[in-house]
């Protein structure tokens, strides 16, 4: 069974080809992991402090920014919300396709629920109807099984220091579905998987392809 991560649908919106390398040829490409290290720091910091274990001695860890960046999380109000589940893995079904992934955090208030996501670059340009904002959203509401009175998609941006959020409803739900359906119906039918030219210039396959 596949289940179609936010990333493996970007992928293939991107370039079909690029998908079939990744995760069909599984192909990979020796990458720098220097730019993620900062923001994995903080995810793992934050997953252990909603968690309740102590944190202190790993904090004395980070260097100025990323203790400037930690605050700023520490401070932010949704964050200190209610801890329901981190780091979690999720997945439900859409029609014949399997959707789902990791997600930071989902915190609550009474039966308010939030789906927290900490950038520490910068949030999607459409953040409504990001992949990940469309599979995590339509994995909790199927979690939870509409037990809520409220469920929200929260972007936190830890560089602006601002929150993007997303109030889930019935009309988001139907639409992410039909969106959904559609590309995952895209993917299982391609047996091509065409090049796509207009994203060639930084694409770390581009000898390869």
């Amino acid at each position: 069974m596949t289940i179609l991560s936010p990333n493996m649908l970007k992928t293939y919106q991107t370039c079909p080809k690029l998908y079939k390398f990744r995760y069909i040829d599984k192909l990979n490409i020796p990458t720098s992991n220097t730019p993620f290290e900062k923001g994995k720091k903080i995810h793992a910091l934050a997953n252990y402090f909603l968690q309740g274990v102590n944190i202190s001695r790993i904090e004395t860890v980070l260097n100025e920014n990323e203790k400037e960046i930690w605050q700023t999380l520490l401070d932010n109000p949704f964050f200190r919300k209610k801890h329901f589940q981190s780091e979690y893995q999720l997945s439900c079904k859409i029609d014949k396709f399997w959707i789902g992934g990791r997600l930071d955090a989902i915190v609550q208030d009474g039966e308010n629920y939030y789906i927290l996501d900490y950038k520490t670059g910068s949030i999607p340009k459409s953040p409504e109807y990001d992949y990940q904002t469309m599979v995590y959203l339509l994995c909790v509401d199927k979690f939870l099984k509409g037990n809520y009175d409220s469920l929200s998609f929260v972007y936190i941006n830890l560089k602006t220091k601002t929150n993007y959020v997303i109030n889930f409803n019935n009309e988001l739900k139907n639409e992410y579905q039909n969106k959904l359906l559609e590309i995952c119906t895209k993917i299982a039918k391609d047996s091509i998987y065409r090049e796509n030219h207009n994203s060639c210039s930084n694409c770390n396959y581009i000898n390869k392809c």
